[in-house]
């Protein structure tokens, strides 16, 4: 290995589902973001479904913020336009900083598949105490986009010219390994 090349580094990712009718059973977009992380070698250390209550939401994603052993928060759910759409509501409080690029490349992405429609999704990014945070839409094709396209890739240290792994080190202030 030369002195450029970098070895894989797993992350610990916490999963949640923001929905107030989907179950473990028929959660589509939580499997495939589980699978894309596995696949690619992270470690999915939490999962979980939570009901579209923004002070509910706020406190679950508080307490995965808070959780020393998790590095990558990814959610899906509740980042449209409706009254109970609350996810970005519940977690840009939460934030120290904002990932706007995520939102704008997603959005970008986004419209090659669906269009103008893309304008009706609020998903972002950003870093919540030393924990980088992504809020997907609900939709598996959402997801699969966002995952691939973005996430995986930026949750590689391998990814030239940078990338969010990185930078977690001095995101959390804490001394080069």
């Amino acid at each position: 290995m030369s002195k450029q090349e970098k070895q894989f580094l797993p992350l610990n990712v916490a999963v949640l589902t923001i929905s107030d009718s989907r179950t473990e059973e028929n959660d589509g977009s939580g499997d495939l973001i589980v699978e894309s992380f596995e696949k690619a070698g992270h470690n999915v250390v939490k999962r979980g479904i939570q009901r579209e209550d923004v002070k509910a939401l706020n406190g679950r994603f508080r307490d995965l913020v808070d959780d020393p052993d998790i590095d990558v928060i990814v959610s899906s759910g509740g980042t449209g336009l409706t009254q109970r759409d609350v996810t970005p509501e519940a977690t840009i409080p939460l934030f120290d900083k904002m990932i706007p690029g995520f939102g704008e490349l997603f959005r970008m992405l986004s419209y090659d598949e669906i269009g103008s429609s893309t304008i009706e999704s609020r998903a972002d990014a950003g870093i919540a105490g030393g924990t980088i945070v992504f809020i997907l839409p609900g939709s598996p094709g959402a997801c699969r986009l966002a995952m691939d396209s973005i996430i995986l890739k930026q949750l590689d240290v391998r990814t030239r010219p940078c990338n969010l792994v990185t930078l977690l080190p001095r995101i959390r202030h804490e001394q080069k390994p």
